[in-house]
């Protein structure tokens, strides 16, 4: 059994200045209860928009973020986009379907070894009841359908032109989802709620119509909103659903969320909301329906002091960590700044939601990403709030070690001592990724900040987001002590 072996801090205190460091002893017991860990946080990611996928750098990011991971799926919005060219009508008002943008799209996701997670958005122009144009740059339409009918048949013939391209056999493992974020201002149907009941039962039973075994669900709400209703909606009228989805930011508030006046912490408000949905979905009508989290980030905001830092290590450790066993499949919002919600990137570091900057630059988050990779494939359970002890089936023991703080406050740095029971581990890789490691920022003050970095300038950015190459530490009584300022994340590998 693993627990604690010291519960409380020691805290030193330097004469004259704010708390200096704390610590924390952890008994390692690698024979301890395993349960399985399936690497629900790397399997899908989300990306701007459809038409991007068909830039070279787009899928230059792809290929980075694949090879670090377990990349699988890849969702996107706006399939639907008249830039697309999916939906045109002729002089008599006719529809006129053309696939030849969609199929250069999934090509090129399929080549690059994924699958898409099909999010079924917005309203080709032609087909809205009216033009309702969200605020994106690339300015969707938001609207409801004039004509069911030709609803219908658009997502039928989309669907089965898919089927007929890829085989069912592929297209049966991919996902479809209606809509993105029906509760906001990305669906312009009015109740809000009723309208995308709507949409979605046309939506679902068109695309079982083409073949029942394609994977259909939602109701893709921001917030954790709706899930509850969904299901029972679904149950009640007999409509086609495989999986709950929806989306939470860190920075959410609890009013939205909970409908409660709570001020929740950013560090906690994804895994409470994915607790919540989660729960809804036991305690409903149909309790064996997976839960796919199609959106989540620290930040829905362009805050560069989170998503383009190295907060984000431990944030995500001690996300994976709370979330585990809750979910089946979490997508992280988004693997590249090939984004264009708010227009053209006007500065490589922004804010922006990606692991990759401009540039194919990989921020603090593409390496924190690198290295919860390694993690094992069983969990052990550990009585810290900062730590997450996995085995790979060697026997051998993956650990995460983080010391969080709040973006806006530094804490102390931490001393983390790991203390190994039985004797049988003698050796220890370490890597870490933090304010001084796989950290660009220090190296693009000192080149002055460029707002269009040179060549050589990337280039050199490029050397400094490299994590260090592990440390081999032998192990001293059978214990490793690791200090860990603000902000960093530490993986250890044991033999």
């Amino acid at each position: 059994m693993l627990r604690m072996f010291l519960s409380s801090l020691l805290l030193f205190i330097l004469p004259g200045t704010a708390l200096s460091q704390t610590a924390e002893t952890i008994v390692i017991d690698g024979s301890g209860p395993a349960h399985a860990f399936p690497h629900f946080w790397e399997q899908m990611f989300g990306s701007g928009r459809a038409i991007l996928s068909l830039r070279e750098n787009y899928r230059q990011d792809l290929q980075a973020v694949k090879q670090i991971t377990g990349f699988q799926y890849v969702r996107f919005h706006a399939i639907f986009h008249d830039e697309v060219g999916v939906y045109d009508e002729d002089k008599q008002g006719q529809p006129v379907l053309n696939f030849s943008y969609v199929d250069q799209i999934y090509d090129g996701v399929l080549a690059n070894g994924l699958r898409p997670f099909v999010e079924l958005s917005f309203m080709p122009n032609k087909l809205a009841a009216k033009p309702i144009l969200q605020a994106f740059w690339y300015k969707p339409d938001v609207a409801p359908p004039k004509d069911w009918a030709k609803w219908d048949d658009m997502i039928t013939q989309f669907t089965k032109h898919l089927v007929d391209r890829y085989g069912i056999e592929e297209v049966s493992q991919w996902y479809f989802e209606v809509w993105n974020e029906p509760n906001l201002d990305f669906w312009g149907g009015d109740p809000k709620q009723a309208t995308y009941w709507e949409l979605y039962d046309h939506t679902a039973r068109a695309v079982k119509a083409v073949n029942p075994r394609l994977r259909i669900g939602g109701p893709a709400t921001a917030q954790a909103a709706w899930a509850d209703a969904f299901i029972q909606h679904c149950a009640s009228n007999h409509i086609p659903v495989d999986f709950v989805s929806t989306h939470v930011y860190g920075n959410d508030q609890a009013k939205d969320v909970f409908g409660t006046p709570e001020s929740i912490p950013r560090d906690q408000m994804v895994c409470r909301a994915v607790k919540k949905v989660h729960d809804q979905i036991a305690a409903s009508a149909m309790p064996g329906l997976p839960l796919i989290w199609s959106e989540f980030n620290a930040s829905y905001f362009n805050e560069p002091a989170v998503t383009d830092a190295s907060y984000m290590g431990p944030w995500l450790a001690d996300t994976v960590r709370q979330c585990d066993g809750l979910v089946d499949m979490m997508s992280y919002w988004t693997f590249s700044d090939v984004f264009e919600e708010q227009g053209v990137v006007k500065t490589p570091f922004y804010g922006g939601f990606g692991l990759l900057a401009e540039d194919g630059i990989p921020k603090p988050a593409f390496n924190v990403f690198k290295l919860l990779h390694r993690l094992g494939g069983q969990r052990i359970a550990i009585n810290s709030d900062s730590a997450l002890l996995t085995k790979n089936k060697d026997g051998s023991l993956v650990i995460a070690v983080w010391n969080y703080a709040p973006p806006e406050q530094a804490g102390a740095a931490k001393t983390i001592t790991l203390h190994f029971q039985g004797g049988r581990y003698k050796h220890a890789l370490v890597s870490t990724v933090g304010p001084d490691q796989g950290d660009i920022h220090s190296t693009y003050e000192k080149m002055g900040s460029p707002r269009y970095p040179s060549q050589a300038q990337i280039h050199e950015l490029k050397r400094a987001a490299e994590i260090p190459s592990a440390v081999d530490r032998s192990l001293k009584g059978g214990e490793l002590t690791l200090t860990l300022p603000s902000y960093s994340l530490a993986v250890v590998e044991v033999r």
